[in-house]
């Protein structure tokens, strides 16, 4: 389901083209499905997010490897912290 054109068309459009009014509706509802199949995907939107964000990490480790020791470093303190004041103050 392609325009004349040659350029292909993504799953949530609608082909241009299309004359017969049946053929087009099931165009429009393959369409608007697959675009809520996209937008409801809550867990495939999150391992895309996440591997974008390790992406993203792992490069500025070959960038930068002395800044990614710090952030790993200031990371795990901040995390110790954090768990160390909960459970200070739930221990009181």
């Amino acid at each position: 389901m392609s325009s004349d054109t040659g350029v292909p068309v993504p799953r949530t459009a609608v082909p241009v083209g299309i004359d017969d009014p049946v053929e087009k509706a099931r165009a429009e509802l393959k369409a608007a499905l697959a675009a809520i199949e996209v937008k409801a995907n809550i867990p495939k939107r999150v391992a895309g997010a996440t591997e974008r964000g390790i992406a993203r990490a792992r490069s500025f480790a070959r960038r930068n490897p002395g800044m990614a020791v710090l952030a790993v470093v200031g990371a795990a303190a901040a995390i110790g912290g954090a768990v160390w004041g909960v459970v200070r103050l739930y221990t009181r």
